[in-house]
């Protein structure tokens, strides 16, 4: 099947900017005219100065799913319900748009920042040329909605993930599947690759998340994690720790190297379905079905600050950008949001 694609041109957002500090009251964001400059922050988010982050952007759109950054940090891919947008970071400006038959649940860009990678509930992974959006590959094989998708370190393989309750590796060049990995028994919900390339990690609705061997497509460990079910997995950027999220309102962070939990982080009031390292891997950010994003010191394992009360509803993804300095979030409430360490005076 191929999903009908509609180009936008330069489409109007509505781009609000917080001109206040963290620890004030927040004034009311006031619309500014599309294309004006998002203020970029000079400093990345860091332990040191997270609790300055603030909110520094914001566009309104229909219910999103998930936010991706180009591996250069100036497109932001989202995935919505109607399709795909592609936003100009520095004035989040759409710049292009693809209109699907089905909701689109996940994206990701190819490290060389040329394809984007999509899963949805048309039960397909597709691929797209950024500059063009033309429809590059569909790749078939999945029995229910794709609900995530990513690409493997060197751009040659995806990994998958379904409510079929499989996982699945594919390979781009030969348009074909590789493994299907199976021995979840319920859906699953969240994929990731490491950054070496050797694993991938799945987190499933039957309270686990897996580590598999991506060489031989065997399973390497099971993580257990409480009896309830695990929503979101992410890899530290060296490759060493795994976080998990769950129903259960925790954080688990794991030793990749034998499947061990480390540490729990406890904050959310309520289930934890986002997650992303800091390009540095100090930072841990966390989104949730509380509509809040919690800041993680990873060394301490503890809270470092909270972004809360600004989404109305579930905060479907989160996503540091490359350089550290933003971090996206987007919402079942519609809303795509940038935060970044407060400018001084």
């Amino acid at each position: 099947m191929c999903a009908s694609k509609k180009w936008s041109g330069l489409a109007s957002v509505l781009l609000m900017v917080v001109i206040v500090a963290t620890g004030c009251e927040k004034a009311t964001p006031e619309p500014v005219l599309p294309g004006t400059p998002v203020p970029i922050p000079a400093a990345a988010i860091s332990p040191d100065n997270a609790d300055q982050v603030i909110e520094i952007a914001r566009y309104d759109k229909e219910r999103v799913k998930e936010v991706a950054w180009s591996p250069d940090g100036q497109l932001l891919a989202v995935a919505s319900v109607t399709g795909i947008s592609l936003y100009d970071v520095e004035t989040m400006t759409e710049v292009h748009f693809i209109e699907t038959d089905a909701q689109v649940e996940s994206v990701d860009f190819s490290p060389d920042g040329g394809t984007l990678a999509s899963a949805g509930r048309d039960n397909l992974v597709k691929l797209w040329d950024v500059a063009s959006g033309q429809e590059l590959l569909a790749l078939s094989g999945h029995e229910d909605y794709v609900m995530s998708v990513a690409f493997s370190p060197n751009g040659k393989q995806l990994v998958s993930g379904s409510w079929d309750k499989t996982v699945r590796l594919w390979d781009i060049a030969g348009e074909q599947e590789l493994y299907t990995l199976s021995g979840h028994t319920k859906e699953v919900e969240n994929v990731a690759f490491s950054p070496d390339g050797k694993s991938v990690a799945s987190a499933s609705d039957d309270w686990t998340a897996k580590l598999w061997d991506v060489a031989s497509g065997q399973e390497l460990y099971t993580l257990q994690g409480p009896a309830k079910y695990m929503l979101s997995v992410a890899f530290s950027p060296d490759g060493e720790l795994l976080a998990s999220g769950s129903d259960d309102i925790i954080v688990q962070l794991w030793d990749v190297a034998n499947g061990q939990e480390i540490s729990v982080l406890r904050g959310h009031s309520d289930g934890v379905v986002s997650l992303d390292f800091s390009p540095d891997g100090k930072l841990v950010a966390s989104g949730g079905w509380d509509r809040t994003i919690v800041l993680w010191d990873v060394a301490g394992g503890e809270e470092v600050f909270r972004l809360q009360e600004l989404h109305t509803d579930v905060v479907e993804s989160v996503a540091f950008s490359p350089d550290g300095k933003l971090l996206a979030s987007c919402s079942k409430d519609g809303t795509i949001r940038l935060w970044g360490v407060a400018q001084q005076p």
